[in-house]
């Protein structure tokens, strides 16, 4: 899988999250609002996809189904984080 395209929009802190990411997969698919947030023992950042609230239940706009998608987008993701934000 290619992930290009890493984009970070750092925002003011709040609860945490302290960006928005977004990547491009394959030069096919482009996935946006991927939000970064700061681990609670601060060792580093970790990521949520999106949700849209229906009624009382969250439901998922897009995320990766199985480990090793979701490996590479949060690496490339973290990685550029790590660049913008530090």
């Amino acid at each position: 899988m290619k992930i290009t395209e890493i984009q970070i929009i750092p925002i003011k802190a709040n609860n945490g999250l302290v960006a928005f990411g977004s990547v491009v997969i394959n030069d096919s698919l482009y996935l946006a609002s991927i939000g970064i947030h700061k681990k609670r023992d601060g060792s580093g950042y970790r990521i949520t996809y999106p949700t849209k609230k229906i009624g009382n239940k969250d439901m998922n706009i897009f995320h990766p189904i199985n480990k090793e998608t979701s490996k590479l987008i949060e690496d490339a993701i973290i990685s550029k984080a790590k660049e913008i934000l530090n």
